[in-house]
């Protein structure tokens, strides 16, 4: 059953159309036309619907942009619609709209359900809607990378969690090995850094200062700078205060602010304001007395020290190298080394770190290579699975005796992971180099499809390998663009009749110029050109009875209305007719 089908799209000012509408349906719709008529635009547009690049040049000349919008009928639930709604589009009644404009500048915009959105988002809706075929896919299928890539698909669950698995592992490897590369090719670096380091902090600790001390320094020696001064200034102001005992008859401050307090006493219980002022004098002459004890004490305790002196300034000498050094004070010079320290203690630690961190990434490199040889284990399982299929689905394409296989081989790399007793290459997928061989005939050799294949072999190769995706991993719409190039007779029936099988259980729209190939499907679009050279609405149209017949004359024998071609024509319908 169909979950999602094509349903419209329309294509405005882009190559050769102008303005036209191509209108699709389930089953198989073939577009045909004569070469050169637009009818590889269909492909182009719907590329372009699906995230495929925006090339300018694809714009029509004279026009500012081109636009494609597509209808596609979507059903609830699937993954393109929830992955569409999650992105803010509205589903119109279970229909999904979808426009691409690509203007002349090169600037590209998207909407998908009235909401403008990256183009990003289209190209993911595309993994779930529609896989699209054409020449470069052909050419695709020739690179060992798309061969593996088609395997992984096929082998499906079987190889995405040992594969995630991988991954994960293939991660961490990679990380170890740069930290150890970068720790390794610094050894250098490192080993002059922690020299400096080392220097720094043994002047330091050489000199052991705490922080604060600079300070406390510059006060004591401005003081020992100063003594006599300081001495005799304070001898002074203690004689003012307390008297000079050599001058007995002197006056100082103490004995008359004493004096002054006696006077008071003696009144103030006559006034409570002269009470007051009474105790604050009391209160000078108090502390006029401790003053001057002090002044007595610091003058007895202050000598001149030249030998004190001279070791305070040797030593603020030795703090003043270090603060040009190592900081603008000692405090700055004492959180340096403790920032040194550390990083001191971890550049010491690194040996032991590269230590630890070779131990780990062997450690990984051996898991990494159990889970790469489990994922070859299962490559090799599919493989025979895959190429059995394909091989049955060339039978029915008339390669009756072509035999497909896959060479899954191994690079020697001695920087690589141990397998089987080789050290071999990995990288993000694992260690296998996929190859698809073809074996067109018996006693032909088995040869890579790139060699061995001719275009109209690779053209059914390529088709065997979607019908049995189909079957295992379904899209709900193909289209092929010259999917039976260099391909006739037959062979071309075949083509025919299995993408009409393809279509039971998928949209298929498949680009074609030939009638055998056309014959089968259920519905068949013209494109034609205009006399001016462009397609318009007008130039995509339905065929139908005769209208199908003459079509198919022309692709026959280039004549709409030979009678041979026609009896031709008719036979091959009901031919597939009878087939579907």
């Amino acid at each position: 059953m169909v979950v999602s089908v094509l349903e419209e799209m329309r294509i405005r000012s882009l190559g050769v159309i102008d303005d036209a509408v191509v209108e699709l349906s389930p089953g198989f719709t073939a577009v045909t036309g004569e070469t050169g008529a637009g009818k590889t635009m269909v492909v182009t547009s719907l590329g372009l619907l699906l995230g495929g690049r925006a090339d300018p040049a694809l714009v029509r000349i004279g026009a500012k942009s081109a636009v494609v919008e597509g209808r596609i009928a979507v059903a609830s639930g699937t993954s393109a619609a929830v992955r569409a709604e999650e992105a803010g589009a509205e589903l119109d009644d279970g229909t999904l709209l979808i426009s691409r404009t690509v203007s002349a500048e090169g600037r590209s915009r998207a909407h998908v359900g009235g909401r403008s959105v990256p183009v990003g988002l289209l190209a993911e809706l595309a993994d779930d809607l529609v896989a699209v075929h054409g020449q470069t896919d052909q050419q695709g299928l020739l690179r060992p990378a798309r061969q593996r890539a088609a395997l992984d698909r096929y082998a499906g669950a079987a190889l995405s969690g040992p594969l995630a698995d991988y991954t994960t592992a293939y991660r961490r490897l990679r990380a170890l090995t740069a930290e150890l590369d970068e720790l390794t090719t610094r050894a250098r670096e490192r080993a002059q850094e922690a020299d400096l380091l080392r220097y720094g902090l043994d002047e330091i600790a050489g000199v052991e200062p705490h922080a604060g001390e600079d300070t406390e320094l510059a006060a004591e020696a401005e003081r020992l700078g100063h003594a006599e001064a300081l001495a005799s200034a304070a001898s002074a102001a203690h004689a003012a205060l307390a008297g000079d005992p050599e001058d007995p008859e002197g006056v100082d401050a103490t004995t008359l602010v004493a004096g002054a307090g006696r006077a008071l006493d003696a009144v103030r219980a006559h006034d409570p304001a002269l009470a007051a002022l009474a105790e604050r004098m009391g209160e000078i002459s108090i502390l006029l007395t401790d003053v001057s004890g002090e002044l007595a004490g610091y003058a007895d305790r202050l000598e001149a020290d030249p030998l004190r002196l001279a070791a305070v300034e040797e030593r603020r000498a030795a703090l003043t190298a270090l603060t040009r050094k190592y900081g603008a004070d000692i405090a700055g010079v004492v959180a340096w080394a403790d920032k040194s320290a550390a990083r001191l203690t971890e550049l010491d630690g690194d040996d032991d770190r590269i230590g630890d961190l070779a131990a780990e990434r062997d450690t990984v490199r051996a898991e990494l290579a159990g889970l790469a040889r489990r994922l070859t284990d299962v490559r090799t399982e599919a493989a025979d699975r895959f190429a059995a299929a394909v091989t049955e689905e060339l039978a029915s394409l008339a390669m009756p005796h072509a035999r497909v296989s896959f060479a899954i081989r191994q690079q020697d790399d001695p920087d690589g992971v141990g397998i089987d007793g080789r050290t071999v290459a990995y990288g993000p997928h694992g260690v296998d180099e996929v190859e698809l061989l073809l074996a067109p005939h018996p006693g032909a050799p088995a040869r890579p499809i790139a060699k061995g294949a001719s275009g109209g072999e690779l053209s059914r190769v390529m088709l065997a390998v979607e019908v049995v995706f189909a079957g295992t991993d379904p899209v709900p719409t193909y289209l092929f663009d010259e999917v039976d190039a260099g391909v006739g007779g037959k062979a071309a029936v075949e083509i025919g009749r299995r993408l009409a099988k393809l279509a039971r259980s998928a949209q298929v729209v498949v680009v074609t110029h030939l009638p055998q190939v056309a014959a089968f499907a259920d519905r068949q679009l013209l494109v034609e050109k205009t006399d001016d050279g462009t397609v318009t609405r007008s130039g995509v149209t339905v065929l139908e009875g005769e209208d199908r017949v003459r079509e198919l004359s022309r692709m026959l024998a280039g004549q709409e209305d030979s009678q041979t071609a026609r009896a031709h024509a008719e036979e091959l319908l009901a031919s597939a007719r009878g087939d579907r």
